[in-house]
């Protein structure tokens, strides 16, 4: 089996997600990830035709993201017309799967070059664009399988667990630090590049958009609980209310959910795109490419889809028997932080230091450009490995409908 190497990683800065207030908010999202794949090949150096196919994350594959975005961005960026490229979703995991993806084919020994990556305009293409919500309406599943929206599962998570809200707006508010340090040192500044206006070639946005690093759990403390009204809808048929519902299906969470995600301990809504060119290790000797990291194992797991965000657990201890390590052999983790009650949670059930993740802060204080998020956090990853002179980390997301996804990468 070949090994696949990462070569490099690229990725826009994070712009708001709102429309025509975010910086991104006037690009076309095929023309981010457009830019993004320029320079991932403009820094590598390679012969663009020389990829045998560019796969993409995007969620809401709708509207301007609908139509195969993959194959557009590949020829907005004007690469060969040989090259191909796929769209996927796996939710919040998508730009991560993207990567393992493009990896195996390379293990494989099918394919030599390959690029994964994600992109998501969520100030162009909201989420729920695509519409039909988490079961696609199909009402026969839901009778079987019943999904709550996300925000509710993660309460019910911060409930089960015993999570307050002083713990979660804690968790934020050091999100929100480490992420100002980060900016403020340059630490992104190895992957980032400057996203410019496709029709004048000015500069529109250079640094990530939605951090607030002056955030205090004080300050935090003021924002209300986004789930509660929604907790207490009744469902068409249903008799119910979501609270309700979540509550039958996991009885020792009491009588009632604890609403403790607001909008600062939770992922921001923002527009990006990132990609990481992959090759073989063959491919990279002979074309002189230098690697940065190898991909150790992968790996995705289910878990009950109510609940639904749990997964991240089951999906790194399965990436972990597969290289053969356990999670203390891990140097940095980056665990996305959908709603601060997942890092939370995941930590407690691996036993893994909090100092170890998202050392440079998360989406609470970054931002979530849900089809790119996993993409984005492989370039993170990689850098501060380097920076620190590191040699293991471990990528992994939470995901819509019970599911996670985990890598495993070493330095070269």
């Amino acid at each position: 089996m070949h090994e696949a190497w990462i070569i490099d990683a690229v990725r826009t800065p994070r712009g708001r997600g709102k429309k025509d207030k975010g910086a991104l908010s006037g690009i076309h999202p095929q023309e981010l990830l457009a830019q993004t794949l320029n320079q991932l090949a403009d820094r590598t150096g390679i012969n663009k035709g020389d990829v045998e196919d560019v796969v993409v994350g995007c969620v809401s594959q709708a509207e301007e993201q609908g139509a195969n975005i993959a194959r557009n961005s590949v020829l907005a960026a004007g690469w060969p017309q040989e090259v191909t490229g796929v769209t996927l979703n796996r939710f919040c995991g998508s730009g991560c799967q993207a990567i393992n993806f493009a990896a195996t084919g390379v293990m494989s020994g099918q394919q030599d070059l390959t690029v994964g990556g994600g992109v998501e305009s969520m100030s162009r293409v909201p989420m729920g664009t695509d519409r039909g919500g988490m079961d696609g309406d199909n009402l026969h599943l839901r009778d079987k399988v019943f999904q709550v929206p996300q925000g509710i599962s993660a309460d019910l998570i911060a409930t089960l667990e015993g999570f307050t809200r002083d713990d979660v707006d804690r968790y934020a508010a050091e999100s929100q630090r480490r992420a100002g340090e980060a900016v403020a040192q340059g630490y992104f500044a190895k992957s980032l590049f400057p996203v410019k206006d496709p029709s004048t070639g000015d500069v529109v946005l250079e640094k990530d958009e939605h951090p607030r690093p002056g955030t205090t759990v004080e300050s935090l403390g003021q924002l209300d609980a986004v789930f509660v009204k929604m907790g207490a809808m009744v469902p068409n048929g249903n008799g119910m209310t979501l609270d309700q519902i979540a509550l039958e299906r996991y009885p020792e969470a009491g009588n009632h959910i604890q609403h403790v995600h607001t909008a600062g301990n939770s992922s921001g809504i923002v527009d990006g795109a990132a990609a990481v060119l992959v090759a073989s290790d063959t491919y990279a000797k002979a074309h002189g490419l230098t690697p940065r990291a190898r991909i150790r194992s992968m790996a995705t797991a289910g878990a009950e889809p109510l609940i639904m965000l749990t997964a991240p657990t089951p999906a790194s201890q399965r990436a972990l028997e597969k290289a053969g390590m356990d999670a203390a052999d891990i140097d940095l983790w980056e665990i996305n932080e959908a709603f601060a009650a997942i890092p939370l949670q995941t930590m407690r059930n691996l036993g893994i230091d909090p100092e170890r993740v998202n050392v440079n802060g998360g989406a609470i204080a970054l931002g979530h450009p849900l089809g790119a998020t996993g993409a984005a956090l492989m370039g993170t990853l990689v850098d501060e490995l380097e920076r620190r002179d590191l040699n293991t980390g471990l990528v992994t997301l939470c995901i819509g409908g019970g599911m996670g996804i985990a890598t495993i990468i070493e330095r070269i």
